[in-house]
C-alpha cells in the first residue's frame, strides 16, 4: 500500500522516485557492461544538478523538523555524507558506482518509509509552509546526451 505523503512533501518524493531510477539506470549500464567513465559522467552530471540541491533542501528546511540531534536525522546526514563522498570520488569507478546504486537506494527508500513518515507525523503548518517556500518544483529533465542504461 502506498504511503500517503503530505501535500507539500510530495514534490521531494518525487525527486526521490529520480534517485530511485538513478540506481536502476546503474544497474542497467552494468548489466549491459559499459563503461565506468560513462556512468560516472552521468553521476556527476546527475549528483550536481539534482542530488546536491536535493540533499541541501532536506537538511537546511525538512530535517530541522525533527532537530540535528535525533537519530533519524543523524543517520540521513550520514547518509547523506557518504553518498556525496562516493559521487565525488573519482577512483576505483566500479567499485564505487556499485555503492552509489546500493547506498541511493536504501537511502531513498529509509527516508521514504522512516523518515518522512515521522516528520510529517509531527511538521507544523508553518514549517511545511516554510518547506514550501523555499522548494520549487521544477519537471525533470534527464540528460540523455549518453543514454547508456537503453
Amino acid at each position: 500500500m502506498p504511503l500517503k505523503r503530505h501535500e507539500i512533501l510530495q514534490p521531494i518524493s518525487r525527486e526521490h522516485h529520480h534517485g530511485l531510477l538513478l540506481s536502476w539506470k546503474i544497474r542497467a549500464g552494468i548489466k549491459k557492461e559499459v563503461a565506468p567513465a560513462r556512468i560516472k559522467k552521468y553521476l556527476n552530471w546527475f549528483y550536481t544538478e539534482h542530488l546536491f540541491p536535493h540533499f541541501e533542501i532536506e537538511e537546511k528546511y525538512i530535517f530541522p523538523i525533527l532537530g540535528n540531534e535525533h537519530e533519524l536525522i543523524q543517520k540521513a546526514i550520514a547518509e547523506h555524507r557518504s553518498l556525496t563522498r562516493l559521487f565525488e570520488t573519482e577512483t576505483d569507478l566500479i567499485h564505487n558506482i556499485l555503492l552509489i546504486e546500493e547506498e541511493l537506494e536504501t537511502h531513498i527508500r529509509f527516508e521514504e518509509r522512516v523518515l518522512f513518515t515521522e516528520i510529517q507525523e509531527v511538521a507544523t503548518a508553518e514549517q511545511l509552509e516554510r518547506i514550501k517556500m523555499h522548494h520549487t518544483e521544477e519537471q525533470f529533465v534527464d540528460n540523455v546526451e549518453d543514454a547508456f542504461w537503453l
